[in-house]
């Protein structure tokens, strides 16, 4: 038992053997990320659509959780733009009635994010994040930074219009309201924005958002700048955050999981990504995706009982922490305490904050997640892909955050079943002068014997493809100028064979004999040839049909020897075997 608490609490597994040269990169990392997390806290609650104390809450426990439970000792977890935004165009979605109901909607919302995401990882179900495909991901938070960036324009300048996550009502409403800007305002956060990319180019670990938010109070409050009509945060509560509950509501449930599911998917493919960046760097240690999910799974469980909203692991506190010399979660928790100083003592001073610059914060955060160059990439080296990036791209852009990243999850399972559906094959001919048959599309001048055609194919033969691999071997042969006498089946590349394929290769054998063809099967692999012989399928071919290499087949073939004076070639030349693993 004691090992499996040491197994699940990763606490256990670093802090004993802590060494004392560590301490000072892990104190310095987490002061600098826990003043970095109370702006971007903050400005990413507003972005969710919650009053900013509740991204202070959001950086206490879930902090202190994933210290406890994640497997990476450098992500940094908290809010993050991509999944407060789409927090904040789920629960609008619903049309709550009034600012209470929202909140109650978003604490259920994180409690059902950690509950989704520790199932997965209680039932190893890590690897599904790897239908997300790489493309979707780009596309989606590509188009998701547009609409967070120009989203921000209405605080930036102070416009006036409805939030939206589509970006056309977002230009819309930018257009039609443009004549109403306040110049002071937009001079404040303009400086923000400077001074924000500016610190970070002299050094990633200059809080520069920390700077910006401190230099923008003491402007506003001393020169009255909130009389002129910069609109400021105003009364902050203080002190720590209250116990909340999540309802149970079944209807509630119903109308939130679509947008759990696909926030428990996005920021868990965030953070894993972010944390196998981190881990290449370092090294002395594992990340595991199962471990992940149940410690990100617990945080958001823990965010819904304190009055927070989902979190993820974010890729510029992360870095942040890295490279202010973070060794351990022990960075973490001293983030998470300096939060807790905050919220007791000094969220007071927070009372002349501008919008503005909460705006700022956000848009040089979001500006660094559009990628440029990948679609460039894409459409030179791989079309398919490129399609999968601009349709989620633009589906997200024009359709909305949710319906944009589902249709890109669609997409990516699309794609699989596609290639799945679609394995590679080829015709072999011979190398002149060797042993060796390969391509007939990528070498020239092989031997092709008119008689035999050679097919190998290169994946699992199962349901969903044994009609193209039947097909394309029908084509095959109607594409030679005399009759097929004999087909090779080349199987070294099959990984695996279902009952499907099995009953497949029978109705050919029957099909082709019919037809005075001739079937050996090649070079199939033990798991392969346990099936084959599982479905009596050896019997139906014969056992002096199965070859351990296309050479010897087609030795054998050419020689036209029967079985037994094939084994005078050498014990290893004809299979028998066949249940060898």
């Amino acid at each position: 038992m004691g090992m499996d608490i040491k197994k699940n609490l990763t606490i256990l597994q670093w802090l004993p053997n802590y060494k004392r040269t560590n301490l000072f990169g892990d104190v310095s990392a987490g002061l600098i990320v826990g003043v970095l997390l109370v702006p971007q806290g903050m400005a990413y609650a507003m972005l969710a659509g919650l009053n900013p104390i509740h991204g202070l809450y959001a950086v206490t426990l879930p902090l202190l959780v994933y210290a406890l439970l994640g497997s990476s000792r450098q992500l940094a977890v908290g809010p993050g733009a991509m999944v407060s935004l789409l927090v904040g165009a789920g629960i609008s979605s619903l049309s709550p009635d009034s600012y209470l109901s929202y909140l109650y909607y978003t604490i259920t919302l994180a409690f059902l994010v950690g509950l989704i995401q520790f199932s997965m990882g209680v039932f190893k179900l890590g690897f599904v994040v790897n239908f997300l495909s790489q493309p979707v991901i780009k596309g989606f938070t590509s188009a998701a930074a547009f609409i967070i960036g120009f989203g921000q324009v209405k605080n930036l300048l102070k416009l006036s219009f409805p939030n939206s996550n589509h970006i056309q009502t977002i230009f819309s409403g930018i257009f039609s309201t443009i004549d109403q800007t306040h110049w002071l305002t937009m001079g404040i956060g303009l400086a923000g924005i400077v001074i924000i990319k500016y610190a970070k180019k002299i050094h990633p670990a200059i809080p520069g958002s920390l700077i910006a938010v401190v230099l923008s109070i003491v402007l506003v409050k001393f020169m009255g700048l909130s009389d002129k009509g910069v609109l400021v945060l105003g009364e902050v509560p203080g002190g720590l955050p209250g116990f909340s509950l999540p309802t149970f509501e079944m209807n509630i449930w119903l109308s939130l999981f679509p947008i759990a599911l696909t926030i428990s998917l996005v920021g868990f493919a965030e953070s894993f990504s972010i944390g196998k960046t981190l881990q290449a760097r370092h090294k002395n240690y594992h990340i595991n995706a199962n471990k992940e999910l149940i410690a990100l799974g617990m945080a958001n469980i823990s965010a819904s009982f304190i009055r927070g909203f989902p979190v993820t692991g974010g890729l510029s506190r992360s870095a942040v922490n890295d490279q202010s010399g973070a060794k351990t979660p022990l960075s973490s928790i001293i983030s998470a305490g300096l939060i807790i100083l905050t919220l007791v003592f000094f969220t007071s001073y927070f009372y002349y904050l501008p919008y503005a610059i909460l705006a700022a914060v956000i848009i040089v955060a979001v500006s660094s997640i559009v990628d440029f160059k990948g679609p460039l990439e894409l459409w030179t080296k791989d079309r398919k892909d490129f399609y999968m990036f601009m349709v989620t791209f633009l589906g997200t852009l024009t359709m909305g955050i949710v319906l944009g990243i589902l249709t890109g999850m669609i997409l990516s399972l699309m794609l699989v079943i596609y290639r799945a559906s679609r394995p590679h094959m080829a015709q072999l001919g011979r190398v002149p002068g060797t042993n060796n048959f390969r391509n007939i599309q990528r070498f020239n001048n092989l031997e092709i014997n008119n008689d035999l055609l050679i097919v190998r194919i290169d994946g699992p033969i199962y349901f969903a493809n044994v009609d193209y691999i039947n097909d394309k071997i029908n084509q095959w042969r109607k594409e030679r100028t005399t009759p097929i006498k004999m087909i090779f089946l080349n199987m070294e590349s099959v990984t695996s064979l279902d009952s499907t394929g099995v009953m497949t290769i029978q109705s050919w054998v029957k099909e082709w004999r019919n037809n005075d063809i001739d079937l050996y099967i090649i070079g199939a692999k033990g798991p392969v040839r346990d099936v084959l012989v599982k479905w009596h399928l050896i019997e139906s071919i014969g056992e002096d049909h199965v070859f351990l290499d296309t050479h010897t087949a087609s030795t054998f073939y050419e020689k036209n020897i029967d079985a037994k004076s094939l084994q005078r070639l050498g014990p290893y030349a004809l299979q028998s075997n066949f249940k060898a693993k």
